[in-house]
């Protein structure tokens, strides 16, 4: 239930974070479903690989390029789904920042704790 549950608040994260950022752009409720259900996946399963990869500059700078990896992601999203567009890497960049704020906190109203 708490998947189904992180899957629509991504769903209408992404749709409304594409309304409101210019660089940033979803055709409908039903493609932000899809870039949620894509970023879950490369965030399953690509992000780890990417991470091993470049940990001798996430060290060197301290973690802050885990936020290129997660602007990568966006990206490749970017590639992988038609009615999905990114401007570039500063609007994946900030998509990303906010989209991970954003269901940060919404997670922590709607999931239990148990």
């Amino acid at each position: 239930m708490n998947l189904f549950i992180k899957m629509i608040i991504s769903t209408i994260l992404v749709f409304l974070l594409s309304k409101f950022l210019t660089g940033v752009t979803v055709d409908s409720l039903s493609t932000s479903l899809l870039v949620a259900i894509v970023i879950a996946f490369l965030n399953t399963f690509l992000k780890p690989i990417l991470i091993f990869l470049t940990i001798p500059v996430t060290v060197f700078t301290l973690g802050l390029f885990l936020l290129v990896i997660n602007a990568t992601i966006i990206l490749i999203s970017d590639n992988l789904i038609n009615g999905f567009h990114v401007a570039g890497f500063w609007h994946a960049l900030l998509f990303s920042l906010l989209l991970s704020i954003c269901s940060s906190i919404l997670n922590k109203i709607f999931i239990d704790k148990k």
